[in-house]
C-alpha cells in the first residue's frame, strides 16, 4: 500500500509540472497540446485528449470526448485510472481534489492523460483532470464582468510606432466619437484572431504591436485614467473585420442562410449562420434607444437574453471575444458606444428573423465577396439607423440610413462568440 501511494504521488507530482501549462489551456478552452501527429516515424506519442466530455458510460468505463479538434476519442477507464478535479485557472494540480468516475459530467472539460491511439482514436486514461462545467462557468461570467468594467473596444483609429500607442475610436449614441489610447509594452499580452474563421477567444493566437493596423477592431482590458481617454493594457485582443448591413430579402432556415440587398452597395449579399453565429433584435421602435437618449433605459434598460442560433443555450449578456466591452468615456446612457448597447440586446434564432428586416452584422473577411458569415447580427436596426443618419451633415448620402458609416458607428461589435 505504501509503495502504490508513493507511486501515485510520484505521479501526481510529474503530471504537477507538466500541468503548470496544460491547466491554464484547460481553462482557456484551447486546443489540446499536440493532439495533431506530425506524420513523421519519429514523431513524440501524443499524450492525452483535451477536451468536452460528449457521453460517458460507467457500466463500461469509457468516455466520448470531442477534442478541440472537433475529433471525437474513447477514453478507457480501469480501476488504476485516478480521478482529479481542478479549479479554472489553477496552474498545478497541487491543490486538485480526488474524485470519482460519478463525479464527472456531460460538459465537463477534462484532460485524459494517457498514450493516445490516432488510428483507432482511443486513450487508456492513466489520470482524468476535470474541469466541472459549472465551475467553468462561473469562472467564464466572473471574467465577463472583468471585461464589462475594465474593457474598452471600437476601431483602430491610429497606430504610433514611435510611442507604441494605438488609438481606439468608438461611436456613441449622441454620435460623437469617443478615442482611446493604449500605450503597448512588453507587458501586454497582444492577441489576433485568425482570418475565416468565426472568432473565438481561445483561438486568438499570440501577437504584436506591428501587427496591429489601422481600421481592424480591438478590445483591450486594464485600467482607465479618471477621464477615460487612456488605457493601461493587460490585454489587447483585435482582428480584420467587416461590418454589413442591408435588408432582408429571403430566409432558408433550413440551410442557415438568408439574402440581404446591402445598404451601400444594393447588390445581392448571402450571409450564412453558423451554430456559434449569434442573432439579436433591437426592440420594436427603437425601444431602449428611442426618445429617451441617455435616459434611464438607454443606460441600464437591458432586456433578459433569449435563445443564440443554432444553439438552444442561454448566452451571459455582452458576451464577446475576451469578455463584453466596457465602453469608453462615460458609459452610462448617451455616452455608451453602439457596441455595448447592441450586445445587450436578447438573442434570438433564425426563425424569428422576417423578410423585410434590416440588420447589421459583423463577420470576417472570406474570400467570396457575395457571402460572409455572420459572427453577430442584429435585426430590426433601422429606427436606429435613421437616427443616426439624421445627425450626420448634411450633403451625399447624409441623412439616409445607407449613408451611416457602419464600420465607424458599430466598430467593436464583432462579439457574441468567444469568451475567456
Amino acid at each position: 500500500m505504501h509503495n502504490f501511494r508513493a507511486s501515485e504521488r510520484n505521479l501526481v507530482k510529474k503530471l504537477s509540472i507538466f500541468m503548470l501549462t496544460v491547466v491554464s489551456v484547460l481553462s482557456l478552452g484551447l486546443s489540446a497540446i499536440g493532439q495533431t501527429p506530425t506524420g513523421s516515424p519519429t514523431a513524440p506519442a501524443i499524450i492525452g485528449v483535451i477536451g468536452e466530455v460528449k457521453n460517458l458510460d460507467a457500466a463500461s468505463n469509457q468516455i466520448i470526448v470531442r477534442a478541440d479538434s472537433g475529433v471525437l476519442y474513447t477514453v478507457n477507464l480501469t480501476e488504476r485510472t485516478k480521478y482529479k478535479r481542478s479549479a479554472p485557472g489553477a496552474k498545478s494540480l497541487e491543490n486538485a481534489t480526488a474524485i470519482t468516475l460519478a463525479d464527472v459530467g456531460s460538459g465537463d472539460r477534462v484532460w485524459a492523460y494517457g498514450r493516445v491511439s490516432e488510428q483507432q482514436k482511443t486513450v487508456p486514461a492513466q489520470m482524468l483532470v476535470v474541469m466541472s462545467k459549472a465551475d467553468l462557468a462561473k469562472k467564464q461570467e466572473q471574467e465577463r464582468a472583468e471585461w464589462r468594467r475594465r474593457g474598452v473596444s471600437g476601431i483602430v483609429a491610429s497606430v504610433n510606432p514611435s510611442t507604441q500607442e494605438i488609438t481606439v475610436s468608438s461611436r456613441s449614441l449622441m454620435g460623437a466619437a469617443q478615442a482611446v489610447i493604449i500605450p503597448v509594452t512588453d507587458k501586454v499580452m497582444m492577441r489576433r484572431y485568425p482570418p475565416d474563421t468565426i472568432p473565438k477567444y481561445s483561438d486568438a493566437r499570440p501577437s504584436k504591436f506591428a501587427e496591429v493596423k489601422v481600421g481592424d477592431q480591438l478590445r483591450a482590458l486594464g485600467d482607465k485614467t479618471a477621464d477615460g481617454t487612456h488605457l493601461t493594457a493587460e490585454e489587447v485582443v483585435f482582428g480584420t473585420f467587416k461590418i454589413a448591413g442591408g435588408v432582408v430579402t429571403a430566409i432558408d432556415a433550413a440551410t442557415n442562410q438568408i439574402k440581404i440587398t446591402e445598404l451601400q452597395t444594393k447588390k445581392p449579399l448571402t450571409i450564412i449562420l453558423k451554430p456559434e453565429s449569434v442573432l439579436r433584435r433591437l426592440p420594436a421602435g427603437g425601444g431602449m434607444f428611442a426618445g429617451g437618449m441617455g435616459g434611464p433605459g438607454a443606460a441600464n434598460g437591458a432586456p433578459a437574453q433569449g435563445q443564440g442560433q443554432g444553439q438552444a443555450q442561454q448566452r451571459p449578456q455582452g458576451a464577446g471575444p475576451g469578455g463584453p466591452q466596457g465602453g469608453g468615456p462615460g458609459r452610462g446612457g448617451a455616452g455608451m458606444n453602439m457596441a455595448d448597447m447592441l450586445e445587450r440586446l436578447p438573442t434570438i434564432s433564425i426563425n424569428e428573423l422576417k423578410v423585410g428586416d434590416t440588420i447589421i452584422m459583423s463577420s470576417l473577411q472570406g474570400s467570396d465577396p457575395t457571402q460572409l458569415t455572420a459572427i453577430s447580427l442584429v435585426a430590426g436596426i433601422e429606427p436606429l439607423l435613421t437616427m443616426m443618419a439624421a445627425r450626420q451633415p448634411t450633403g451625399g448620402q447624409a441623412g439616409r440610413p445607407q449613408g451611416v458609416d457602419l464600420n465607424g458607428s458599430f466598430g467593436g461589435m464583432f462579439g457574441g462568440v468567444g469568451v475567456p
